[in-house]
This record gives C-alpha cells, sequence and structure tokens, in this order.
C-alpha cells in the first residue's frame, strides 16, 4: 500500500492546478506513474442542470471511435429466433425465465443486459437488482429492441452509455492509457459531442460546470471545455 500511496502523491505533484486543454492534458496524465495494469481513463462532468426536474434529465449513449478497450460480456434476454440470433451475434449469454432465476441467486457475471420488448415482464422480475448496478435494459439505450443483432454490435463496438446521477454528474469510461493521446482524444471528443446534443431545453447559463479526466489509480486534471 505504502508503494501505491507514493505513486500518487508522486502523480499529484505533477499536476497543475488549472484547466488544462484536452491534448496537454492528455500528455500529463499519459506522464503519471503507471500502475502494474492498463488503466482506464475515466471521464467526469459536472452538468449545469437540476436533475431533479424531468425537462432537465440527460441520458443517452454513443459509441466511442476506438472503443473502451474492455472486453463487455453480453448478456441476452429472449426466446424463438431472436434468441438464436444472438446466440450467432455474439452475445456470451442468452437465455430466458431460467437465465432471470440465475440474477435472482446473485449472478451477474455479465456487463450488458439486452433484451427484447416481450421480455420486459420477465426482466422486470430483476429490477432492483438490475436497476443500481446500471444494468437494466432500457429503450433509451437501446437495449430494448427487437433488432439484437444491432445492439450486441454496438455494445462490443464500445456503446457507452452517459446518464446522469444524483449529483448531476455524468460518468464515462473513454479508453484505456495504452490507446495514447489521439485515440483518446477522439473518444473524449464523441463524449463531449454527444452531450452538448443531449443539453435539455430547460437548461439555463453553463452547461459544462467542471470537466475532469482521470486514470484509474490517478488524481484528476480539470479540462477547459466551453458552452
Amino acid at each position: 500500500m505504502k508503494k501505491v500511496a507514493k505513486k500518487y502523491a508522486q502523480a499529484v505533484s505533477m499536476v497543475e492546478q488549472k484547466a488544462y486543454d484536452i491534448g496537454s492534458g492528455l500528455d500529463t496524465l499519459l506522464s503519471l506513474p503507471k500502475a502494474k495494469f492498463d488503466e482506464s481513463v475515466e471521464l467526469h462532468v459536472r452538468l449545469g442542470v437540476d436533475g431533479k426536474n424531468a425537462d432537465q434529465q440527460v441520458r443517452g449513449v454513443c459509441v466511442l471511435p476506438h472503443g473502451t478497450g474492455k472486453n463487455v460480456k453480453i448478456l441476452v434476454i429472449a426466446k424463438g429466433d431472436k434468441a438464436d440470433e444472438a446466440v450467432k451475434a455474439g452475445a456470451d449469454y442468452v437465455g430466458a425465465e431460467e437465465i432471470v432465476a440465475k440474477i435472482q441467486g446473485g449472478w451477474l457475471d455479465f456487463d450488458v443486459c439486452i433484451t427484447t420488448p416481450d421480455m420486459m415482464g420477465v426482466v422486470g422480475r430483476v429490477a432492483r437488482v438490475l436497476g443500481p448496478k446500471g444494468l437494466m435494459p432500457n429503450p433509451k439505450s437501446g437495449t430494448v429492441t427487437m433488432d439484437v443483432v444491432k445492439a450486441i454490435t454496438d455494445a462490443k463496438a464500445g456503446k457507452v452509455e452517459y446518464r446522469l446521477d444524483k449529483t448531476n454528474n455524468v460518468h464515462v469510461i473513454i479508453g484505456k492509457v495504452s490507446f495514447g493521446k489521439e485515440k483518446l482524444i477522439d473518444n473524449f471528443n464523441t463524449v463531449i459531442e454527444a452531450l452538448i446534443k443531449a443539453k435539455p431545453a430547460a437548461a439555463k447559463g453553463q452547461y459544462f460546470k467542471n470537466v475532469t479526466i482521470a486514470s484509474t489509480m490517478g488524481p484528476g486534471l480539470k479540462v477547459n471545455v466551453t458552452m
């Protein structure tokens, strides 16, 4: 633990207390002491909205041009032809009532859950389990659909969901440290552009209150994004 603390203190000392442009911010982030694994690069955005109001919710999906670097495990809850399509499209797990029962028993070894509209009644049995984990299928995120093949393809290609939390922040993984600067810039810009498009009409004043990037084990770096 002392080595981790020492590395973190060193990393903090290398970060200037200013708002970087994304290029220089990533240069700094990528120069920080590395962990023994390929760390994720996280984007945290505080938005100038009030999530308590229904007309100021911010939620959606976007496909990162270079993916997240994560091997995504996909569960599809479907029956019949749609289940067969899911298997052929490369879903890691496919099932119906029996797999919902497995989830009720505590199994959660998947990253994305996709289902067809006709199975939502069955999936609803585990809504209280999946919801807090961010795994509950939702039409807005494209995970409740009859086109399970596209949903699987998008998820494997690097589709990420952004969603306002209770403190009006959005948290998204934009890749891995190993991606390098240019790929991370592309992914960063993709998420920022998606957030701009998702700006609620009811939102007033400064939209991007605070934008921060950080590696899994590193300190946050403020990034200048104006809007």
